[in-house]
């Protein structure tokens, strides 16, 4: 691969402040470094702003979309290699309890929008 020169730049968006920033920060430097092991090149930045942006657009741009609510997180998470193998078999399937439990904690659970939103209207 080219040199990228001086004007390269690595861009980190911080997960949610709720992660566990050690979990985080391991499973982001096995990815980097898979990705560099693997000699992946990233793709052209857009300038575009995306969400403006129809979802024909995106794809034909080849930007994806991130796990829209915790339990996409988790099937993603499910299945993937790269993670098991930074977390291990134990920590992996701790977490996946873990949060499964909390996606369904939260969905059994009446919370002020919804209450806000709807009591004085039925």
């Amino acid at each position: 691969p080219a040199a990228r020169g001086a004007a390269t730049r690595v861009e980190l968006r911080s997960p949610d402040p709720s992660t566990n920033p050690y979990l985080a920060l391991a499973c982001m430097l096995a990815a980097g470094l898979d990705g560099i092991r693997r000699g992946l090149v990233p793709p052209a930045p857009t300038e575009r702003n995306i969400f403006a942006m129809s979802p024909a657009e995106r794809d034909a741009a080849g930007i994806g979309s991130l796990p829209g609510s915790l339990l996409e997180a988790v099937e993603a998470m499910k299945g993937s290699d790269l993670v098991r193998k930074t977390l291990g078999d134990a920590m992996m399937e701790k977490y996946l309890s873990a949060k499964t439990r909390e996606y369904m904690d939260y969905t059994t659970r009446v919370h002020g929008w919804e209450i806000d939103s709807y009591l004085g209207v039925y």
